[in-house]
């Protein structure tokens, strides 16, 4: 009997992770369909061909073995053992490591997120923890590098107010434009302040585009360097070879190039452009802890985990009564059963 999976989407990020696993799903000759939720996502992001379910009684009535989530919540009146999949790959930010009762099984990416959530599984005792690699980054590894005309360096800035680096290098930003050595791509997150967002759209330069896609990965690829801050962009482009410069990372690796005044923002180009051997060898390192798998086969690893769980069962989880009824509340949904 075909399995039938839902994919559970409440922000645009959702759909670059969640689309590997969709395909992985239909090789196998299983179901796939999506619900969205909240006013940050629509239907006229999905494809034709992609099954789409538009009220809670349509997903009651699909019955899905498994519900797939890359963000922080899920209802649990929706059938399925709820999967963990993760946004980002970003471990340092506060709360990836919360657990908050609604999950069944956690996927995490490397060494440095697996051991933590398992200590956490031993403590807490419902949910399981398996190393897949993160689904999102399945297609990106196999690619030709851009020969580019001049240097693209791709600005990929966090929301987080404690974090964001918008407001510090708006100025620094303009001098690159200006400068007219590079080309420079601006892709904001979905929840950057929209005062922040105006900032930067406010001013024109022909060599600056601020882009409006909801899949990082490929504007990565296409740069030569990423600039960021405390974001889960920054794994994801030193993962694929390229060099990283943050700003008052929170956590600096040896694999960054972190800075601390904007004014070092443009020498620190130069150094990004020409790593040495040594520093390569640190993103090397890096790699193996974060995301050490290069085959692909992240969305495979993960189907087959879920297979595992599905054969053991699920575990009574938490009753966790605030928190479903906040979502219920959100979701404005308060049938039982």
């Amino acid at each position: 009997m075909n399995k039938r999976y839902l994919m559970f989407v409440m922000q645009p990020y959702s759909y670059a992770i969640l689309r590997p696993l969709q395909s992985a799903i239909l090789a196998r000759g299983d179901e796939v369909a999506w619900f969205l939720s909240g006013n940050d996502v629509n239907a006229a992001s999905l494809t034709e061909q992609e099954h789409y379910l538009s009220t809670i009684e349509q997903v009651k009535a699909y019955k899905p073995d498994a519900v797939f989530v890359p963000g922080n919540v899920v209802p649990d009146f929706i059938p399925g053992a709820k999967v963990q999949v993760f946004h980002g790959l970003e471990y340092k930010k506060k709360g990836h490591f919360a657990i908050r009762g609604f999950f069944d099984l956690y996927c995490t990416h490397g060494p440095l997120t697996t051991e933590p959530f398992q200590k956490l599984a031993k403590k807490h005792g419902y949910f399981n923890v398996v190393e897949t690699g993160w689904p999102k980054l399945d297609p990106y590894f196999d690619y030709a590098r851009c020969i580019n005309d001049k240097p693209v360096i791709l600005y990929a800035p966090t929301f987080s107010p404690s974090l964001s680096s918008l407001p510090h290098l708006f100025e620094q930003i303009k001098l690159l434009a200006q400068s007219n050595k590079f080309k420079i791509v601006i892709k904001f997150h979905p929840k950057t302040k929209t005062e922040w967002q105006q900032l930067y759209r406010s001013y024109n330069n022909d060599n600056l585009i601020i882009d409006n896609g909801d899949n990082l990965i490929p504007l990565i690829q296409q740069a030569d360097i990423v600039i960021s801050d405390t974001s889960s962009a920054v794994d994801e482009a030193l993962l694929i070879g390229k060099p990283v410069i943050t700003f008052n990372n929170s956590s600096p690796q040896a694999a960054l190039i972190n800075i601390d005044k904007p004014s070092d923002l443009n020498i620190t180009i130069d150094k990004a452009l020409n790593l040495s051997d040594g520093h390569q060898e640190e993103i090397d390192n890096y790699i193996k802890q974060v995301h050490p798998y290069q085959d692909g086969k992240s969305a495979e690893r993960v189907l087959q985990a879920v297979d595992e769980l599905l054969i053991r069962g699920v575990k009574r989880k938490p009753l966790n009564l605030i928190r479903k009824y906040k979502i219920r509340k959100l979701m404005k949904y308060y049938k039982l059963g």
